[in-house]
């Protein structure tokens, strides 16, 4: 770094918008996650370089990539976050009498079961404010993407507080009109996008389908309900997804795929009243299927 560097006050801004660069690995992935243009992104990466006085991201190659001086910053930057969220979480809800804000973070199905009981969880917990996130990616709970979530694999951060609170029974549905007018051999299937397909109950359906392809792909659960009550094919859903949108078994003597859902917080909230009441009422929303 040049003399230009000496005494310099750096926007905190500016740090937090390289960092979700550096995090995502392209401009469009960083401005996504922030929720703004990829030139916001862009002009205010280039501000922290000027103010630094040397180059943060090589933009020779196509996906980002960091210079040596761009991982330091990041490295540093990294470890001034966690600090900040430390005292974030340490102060959570210990303000005067007002609203304390918490974000849960879910897979779409399981937050539409939580929405539905929230009026309930209101009426008890008057200075709780949830936002509720519907997300199919992890986020990260050490960075207070959000403080408390709901995943569908045991999480392996020693950080965290880890409990299971719900099981998810899945099998293939369709329509009765549709299963009663398709022998098994001539069913279509339902699934997700190819992104997905890692998924453990796309490995599964894939399993099921043998050589046939899928008729439709959705990266939304929701999605493949509707198609499925529709009469499109059989698509692989949990119990309590079938039984609203009035769908059947394909099959009720067949295998099942079971998954387990995990309710996970920071070790430092273990002790805060809010995420204690918050993270029991979540636990009451989550169905306990069998196969």
């Amino acid at each position: 770094m040049d003399g230009r560097t000496g005494g310099l006050m750096l926007d905190w801004d500016d740090l937090r918008y390289f960092m979700a660069l550096a995090d995502s690995g392209s401009l469009a992935a960083a401005a996504r996650k922030l929720g703004v243009e990829h030139a916001t992104v862009a002009r205010r990466v280039a501000a922290l370089e000027d103010r630094l006085g040397t180059a943060l991201v090589d933009r020779r190659t196509r996906r980002t990539q960091l210079t040596e001086a761009g991982r330091k910053v990041a490295s540093r930057t990294r470890a001034m976050e966690d600090e900040a969220f430390a005292i974030e979480r340490d102060l959570l809800g210990n303000g005067p009498e007002a609203a304390i804000e918490l974000a849960v973070s879910a897979p779409p199905q399981l937050a539409v079961l939580v929405a539905r009981r929230l009026v309930a969880f209101q009426s008890v917990q008057p200075t709780l404010r949830l936002t509720l996130l519907g997300q199919t990616r992890n986020v990260s709970l050490q960075r207070r993407e959000a403080d408390i979530a709901l995943r569908l694999f045991r999480p392996q951060d020693d950080g965290l507080i880890i409990r299971k609170v719900g099981t998810l029974c899945y099998r293939l549905y369709g329509s009765s009109a549709y299963l009663s007018a398709h022998r098994q051999s001539d069913r279509d299937f339902i699934g997700f996008d190819e992104g997905l397909d890692d998924l453990p109950q796309q490995v599964w359906l894939k399993a099921q389908m043998g050589d046939k392809p899928m008729v439709l792909r959705s990266n939304d659960l929701g999605v493949q309900a509707e198609a499925a009550a529709a009469g499109i094919g059989l698509a692989v859903l949990p119990a309590f997804a079938a039984k609203a949108h009035q769908l059947k078994a394909a099959d009720p003597k067949a295998p099942v795929f079971m998954r387990d859902i995990w309710l996970t917080f920071h070790r430092d909230l273990q002790k805060n009243a809010a995420v204690k009441a918050t993270a029991a009422f979540l636990a009451t929303c989550m169905p306990q299927e069998t196969g």
